[in-house]
């Protein structure tokens, strides 16, 4: 078995979706090592360079365009015929794979669905070119109905595959909150601190930050001591909003929003946390949830997207309606009270989300 996975970035960003190219990488690389099997992956827009001392898997394994799109499309087409399968990233990789398939239609294509990209209809000519595709790997029970039920995806055909805990995560921290950080956000240690880890962006309003702001206001009486922290890339317009609203409701002493975190120090910032909340309506799966519990914490998540996945359908974690504030500020309470009682569990968390079960689900989806 020889085989071609395509993506857009791999290395040179730290989104989810490259964090899923770089364990799914790692994960084909091993299999192609098992079973004495070729492996080749092929990057767009990230350059050779980028592949360099990456921990997931060889760089000769991995071939990166930099950008040069033509350069791309055209060899990954005349390559095509070299490959028994062929793993597209993203659905912005399907005219390559549809293309590949008109010309090779023995070589098996194979899509990941992460979310929202694929949960409204297509034109005619992309919908066929869907069909065109041999599996779809869908990362949540929501995507994969999506599928079926808007693209008339045959069942058969379209299987749930998790995303997974990176296997190089690691929990290294020693004390529970960091002395340093709570000085920079000007917060103490007995702080109840909220923690929401994401992209506030004007366009995508739906991860529920805004939600949770709007609770609080209820909340701060009660818990004078509670905090939410809002980490992540914001642009402008959603940064304005977010100050409107916090000023509104009279909470500038309790929420504090400090941009974008690097890797290096979010295991730091998830230590420094009491609870992970995210009331998200259009999480396509949510990998910021299963880290969030492997630190340790209680989470709440939205009930109407992929987030249910990630928090095992309500035994990880708490589902919350993320329109109703009422039950957003009730599991708050709940989880303050008797945070004990929500603290996930760690066995149950790996056996579901760990790399080496992502692995054999993986094996058993695309063989």
């Amino acid at each position: 078995m020889k085989t071609l996975f395509l993506t857009l970035r791999t290395f040179s960003a730290t989104g989810g979706i490259e964090k899923v190219c770089r364990i799914m990488g790692k994960a084909l690389y091993e299999e192609s090592l098992e079973k004495d099997e070729l492996l080749q992956v092929c990057s767009m827009y990230d350059t050779q360079e980028d592949s360099f001392n990456n921990i997931y898997f060889p760089a000769e394994n991995f071939i990166g365009y930099g950008i040069n799109r033509l350069k791309f499309i055209y060899d990954m087409v005349r390559r095509g015929s070299a490959f028994d399968r062929i793993i597209l990233s993203h659905i912005n990789l399907l005219p390559i794979g549809w293309f590949i398939k008109k010309m090779f239609p023995k070589t098996r294509i194979i899509l990941m669905a992460h979310g929202i990209e694929i949960w409204y209809p297509f034109k005619k000519r992309k919908r066929r070119m869907l069909h065109r595709c041999d599996i779809i790997l869908a990362v949540s029970s929501y995507t994969r109905n999506r599928v079926i039920e808007v693209h008339g995806f045959p069942k058969e055909n379209c299987i749930i595959l998790n995303n997974c805990l990176d296997p190089f995560l690691r929990r290294s921290f020693h004390s529970k909150k960091d002395k340093n950080l709570l000085e920079k956000y000007n917060l103490k240690e007995n702080d109840l601190i909220l923690l929401t880890l994401t992209r506030l962006s004007s366009k995508e309003r739906y991860k529920g930050y805004d939600k949770v702001i709007e609770a609080l206001s209820y909340l701060k009486e009660k818990y004078p001591e509670i905090k939410y922290l809002i980490a992540g890339r914001y642009d402008r317009d959603e940064k304005a909003y977010v100050d409107r609203l916090i000023k509104k409701l009279e909470l500038k002493s309790v929420v504090v929003t400090p941009g974008f975190i690097p890797d290096d120090e979010l295991e730091a910032h998830f230590a420094m946390s009491d609870l992970y909340v995210m009331p998200s309506r259009k999480e396509g799966f949510g990998i910021v949830f299963i880290e969030a519990m492997y630190y340790g914490l209680p989470v709440i998540a939205g009930n109407v997207d992929g987030s249910p996945d990630a928090l095992l359908f309500g035994e990880l974690g708490k589902l919350v309606n993320p329109m109703d504030l009422g039950e957003i500020a009730e599991s708050i309470i709940n989880i303050i009270e008797n945070k004990q009682a929500f603290t996930p569990s760690q066995e149950l968390l790996n056996e579901h989300f760990g790399y080496e079960a992502y692995k054999r689900k993986l094996a058993f989806a695309i063989n």
